[in-house]
Formats: C-alpha cells, structure tokens, sequence
C-alpha cells in the first residue's frame, strides 16, 4: 500500500512509530504535513497538492490532526476522502469528537456513563449551574482546551463562581463537571482499534495535582480494565464513529464515567507502559480494511 501520513512533524514519536510499523510491513509511507496542503475542490476531479506536486495514488490516509488546526486538517482530509483514499478516522469523525460539548451530547443520548455536566453563557446562570452538577468541588473545562490546558478544580462554593465567572468575562466557552473525588487522581485510557480495545493503561497524577495527563507529568502503568469498561470504551469509540480512539475513563462509585474520546491518541505513553505495538496494530486494522471500502460515518454529517 500506499499511505500519506498527515502530521505537522515527522519526528514526533507516534509519527516515526507508525512510519516504522508501515515500513516493516512493506508499505510506502510518505509523513505529510497538513497545513502546506492546498486544494482544487471547484473541479470533477478533486485534487491536493503539497510543495508544488499533486499528492495521488494514495491507498489509504492516517490523520494526526492536532486540536488547533482541526478545521483545515479535516478539510483536507476530506479532499483525500473524496478521492477515494481510505480514511483510518473519517473527518466527520474527527470532527465530531472535537467538539466537546457536541461529543458529550451524543455519548449521554446513547446512555454512555458520565459525570454530571453543566454548560452555560450568561454570569447570573453560575448559582444554579454549579447546583445543577452537585455543587463545589468541581471541575472547570474551557471547550478548547487540550492536554489539561484550561482544566480548574474548584474546591469550594466561591472559588467555582470566581473561576467562571472570569472564564465568561473573557467570552470563553466552558463545561462545568462533577469532580469524581473516589478516582483519586487517577484516569484509564483505552486504546480501541476496530471495535476493541488493543492496550489499557493507567494514568496517575503527581501528588497535590488532580490532571493525570503526561503532558503535565503524569504516570503511566499497566492496568487490567473490567468488561465494563472495555464495552464502555468499545461504545464510546463506536458512537463517535472512530476507528481508532483513545478513551479516557474515570473510576467513579457508579462504574466507569467517559471524560473523553481523542481521534489522534498519543502512542509513546500507551506502548511504553503495555509493551504492545499499537502502531503495528493500526497497521494491520488498515491492511484488513481498506479493500472492503468499510467506513464508519459515510454519508453521516
């Protein structure tokens, strides 16, 4: 096969790990970055051209589509779709589980377990808001935010209305969740494939730190998930229309919570904590499935 490689850098870790799975599998893989993409899309036959040559002939796309540049990533993404190249995530997908409080709405109409979530726009709301999701402790998330960026516990009745309030006066879009205290700091990420969940592990924040994310220094371990919390993770993939996922799940007293579903999981913390190749498991999924044209989300906005 013939894969593009849509990643802003070629030495980041996932990047190499899927060019080495691709390569030791005899595939040709060329890593292209997303934002030096420019299309014809006025014409019968849609095309991309990148550093002044068209990109053709390719078999199937990897989309690593980082969060800031998700509406021209999945734009070009969508031109290799109207090619005819299979997509690993579709951009609807992508799209779709993006959007945090869109993502959320779908996964609690499906009955996908999750903390108690509040969403608002007006400063004389903030009272009732934070009743609504069983009042302080509770977390703060700005929509856009990545990676634990613009995510606040607020342990207390006026930190909460100080912290939202200040989130409003700058016209930020923000969530308002329930803190699942009993998860101890601690959240699980699945790494879901084609409907299973290949790698689990476990992420721990550091001491007097409630975001277990690497990014923020965090540790990974190996961790054993429950049926439940594989069918959750599986669900939760299959809802947001992913292929490939990461889920990240909290332990609450009433079983297994989602806090959200990634379309470009990380892979170095996931196959360094499970000594598992998942990038030669993505591999695979696409060899098994790109000649049988299956999608997930075709003809779905």
């Amino acid at each position: 096969m013939k894969i593009a490689l849509l990643s802003r850098n070629k030495n980041l870790y996932s990047t190499r790990r899927l060019v080495e799975a691709a390569e030791n599998r005899g595939h040709r893989i060329q890593v292209i970055d997303v934002l030096r993409c420019y299309m014809n899309i006025a014409s019968h036959k849609p095309t991309i051209h990148y550093r002044g040559e068209e990109l053709s002939d390719f078999d199937a796309v990897i989309p690593r589509i980082g969060a800031s540049v998700t509406y021209y990533g999945t734009s070009v993404l969508r031109q290799f779709e109207m090619g005819g190249v299979y997509p690993l995530n579709e951009s609807v997908a992508i799209t779709r589980s993006r959007d945090k409080l869109r993502s959320l709405q779908l996964l609690s109409r499906k009955g996908i377990g999750m903390p108690v979530t509040g969403f608002a726009n007006k400063p004389d709301d903030i009272k009732d808001l934070i009743k609504m999701v069983g009042g302080a402790p509770l977390v703060i998330k700005l929509l856009q935010g990545t990676q634990g960026i613009g995510v606040v516990l607020a342990e207390t009745q006026k930190a909460a209305e100080s912290v939202i309030e200040g989130f409003m006066g700058v016209g930020a879009d923000i969530l308002v969740q329930e803190y699942i205290k009993e998860a101890g700091g601690a959240d699980i990420r699945c790494f879901v494939i084609g409907g299973k969940v290949v790698a689990s592990m476990k992420r721990q924040a550091q001491p007097g730190e409630f975001r277990s994310n690497l990014h923020r220094g965090g540790s990974a371990s190996l961790i054993r998930i429950t049926p439940e919390e594989r069918s959750t993770a599986v669900r939760a993939a299959k809802i947001m229309g992913l292929n490939v996922a990461g889920v990240d799940l909290l332990r609450s007293n009433h079983g297994p919570v989602v806090m959200e579903v990634n379309s470009s999981p990380g892979l170095q913390g996931i196959e360094e904590a499970t000594g598992k190749d998942v990038a030669g498991a993505i591999i695979a999924f696409i060899e098994s499935n790109r000649k049988l044209g299956r999608t997930a989300t075709k003809g779905k906005g």
